[in-house]
């Protein structure tokens, strides 16, 4: 499939999601306006914060459905749509662990509710706990409909029962995963490689790539060996993207990522990046610049250099690579219809081309 051709069928998947997801929301709110008028804000809100992604999530689903030769387009649609409500869910209460007002350059669900609250004269504090607090209830809201939108899919059986235990094992690792993301700040010595990999397994490749791969193959009748085969592509490739990601947030491109290069440094975000770095006599320096909310450019380059000259960049970099490679050999070894390994090798080589 050559670039042109991608491009038109991404943007079709997306549209059959953003239906569901548009019919969906719509119904919502027209059932809060029974209630009042704050719970369509609420809605709204919420509504606002699902919009603008890329929807990576439902397209995981939908290349795998059809790569398997699935036709329900609809269908498909409503379980990717669930995927991407779970992805609200969680980013909507990971904003509220970190204690993020700003998501995607613009308010977030805590954000918008926080200067509600100050325009309605409450101070900062307070309504910060405001914003925080209706995040929650927001986030509760999404995940639970998750699992609604996998029953209006109109799959019954035991297909409705399997699909139900792929996308509860994506929440229930997913939880686990920011857990030890929580548990990484309560202690003073920096994690490991390996223990910064299985969070970042857990947190987020599980349910962005492994689970949403193996729901697309399980909808359209795949064998448990493809969907045990596809699972393990979408764990390697998703550890190797998440790996990049934090790459980019140290020495990207901002431009190009439309994300910050001193966030991550400013936050003290536990990466393998920072966990190598650890390890090296250049840590010593790194570390009291390290987490520091007030940090500037000029102290950023500083411990990119650092980062440089302790060979953690070139680490992490080979490390990618490697998950990526292993993504491969999992799709290209495996027993799987030549229209799977065509469908899902452009996606290896993005990772790759986003390491150099």
């Amino acid at each position: 499939m050559d670039t042109h051709d991608l491009v038109v069928v991404t943007q079709r998947r997306r549209q059959h999601v953003d239906a569901v997801l548009d019919r969906f929301f719509g119904l919502a709110k027209s059932r809060a306006s029974g209630i009042g008028p704050r719970y369509v804000t609420l809605w709204e809100t919420l509504e606002k914060n699902s919009a603008g992604g890329k929807r990576f999530r439902p397209s995981m689903v939908l290349a795998a459905y059809e790569s398997f030769g699935g036709t329900d387009s609809e269908t498909a649609a409503y379980v990717g749509a669930a995927f991407e409500l779970l992805h609200t869910a969680l980013i909507v209460h990971d904003d509220v662990i970190d204690r993020d007002f700003i998501r995607r350059g613009g308010l977030n669900v805590s954000g918008s509710y926080r200067d509600l609250a100050q325009t309605a004269g409450i101070p900062i504090p307070t309504a910060e706990h405001r914003g925080l607090s209706v995040a929650v209830i927001a986030g509760d809201l999404a995940l639970f409909n998750a699992f609604r939108l996998l029953d209006r899919s109109g799959v019954g059986g035991e297909l409705r029962e399997r699909l139900h235990e792929i996308l509860d094992e994506a929440m229930f690792a997913s939880a686990a995963g920011e857990l030890l993301d929580v548990d990484f700040s309560l202690h003073p010595d920096p994690p490991s490689v390996d223990d910064i990999v299985d969070m970042e397994r857990l947190k987020t490749a599980v349910y962005s790539f492994e689970t949403p791969l193996q729901a697309g193959a399980v909808l359209a009748g795949a064998d448990d060996a493809a969907v045990e085969a596809l699972g393990s592509f979408g764990r390697n490739l998703g550890i190797a993207y998440q790996i990049v990601d934090d790459l980019l947030g140290v020495f990207g491109d901002e431009g190009d990522t439309g994300k910050s290069t001193l966030g991550d440094l400013r936050e003290g975000k536990r990466t393998v990046l920072i966990a190598y770095a650890a390890t090296t006599e250049q840590w010593s320096e790194i570390e009291p610049l390290f987490g520091d909310p007030e940090l500037d450019e000029q102290g950023a380059k500083h411990i990119r250099a650092l980062l440089e000259e302790s060979g953690a960049r070139r680490y992490a970099e080979a490390l990618a690579s490697d998950f990526a490679n292993r993504a491969w050999e999992h799709l290209a070894s495996a027993s799987l219809p030549d229209s799977v390994r065509a469908e899902f090798r452009g996606f290896v080589s993005t990772v790759l081309e986003r390491v150099k």
